[in-house]
């Protein structure tokens, strides 16, 4: 793999930590920070940056949950965000998708566990 490859791979990584950071178990409830978290088809998605996919067709709706984040449930807390799901060529809904108000707004959100993407996303990233 060449300098760059691992470089981007690396970046990704680091992105995904960062994300998994943003979304840290409070000290009351239980609830979660969901600042780059999206709900489909009872999966969890995470954002990935900088990937190069192709957007496919449309899924469904896609559910960004309140954050709650503040230690207890707040009148004034924000609704459920509700964005389309598109597929991405060449990899599974229950893989990844692309979130968006329109196709060209989309953003690639990953399922994955801790800061490990899967091998389908890896391989996307690195090109292969």
């Amino acid at each position: 793999m060449s300098w760059t490859g691992r470089s981007a791979g690396l970046l990704v990584a680091a992105a995904v930590v960062m994300s998994g950071a943003a979304c840290t178990a409070d000290s009351g409830g239980g609830g979660h920070s969901c600042a780059n978290r999206y709900t489909y088809q009872d999966r969890s998605y995470g954002d990935v940056a900088n990937v190069e996919f192709t957007l496919g067709k449309k899924l469904g709706v896609a559910t960004k949950p309140p954050c709650e984040d503040t230690g207890g449930q707040d009148k004034n807390e924000e609704p459920v965000m509700k964005e389309t799901a598109y597929e991405v060529d060449g990899i599974s809904p229950k893989v990844a998708i692309a979130i968006g108000d329109t196709p060209k707004t989309a953003t690639f959100f990953a399922v994955y566990s801790g800061s490990k993407l899967p091998p389908e996303v890896q391989k996307l990233i690195d090109g292969s």
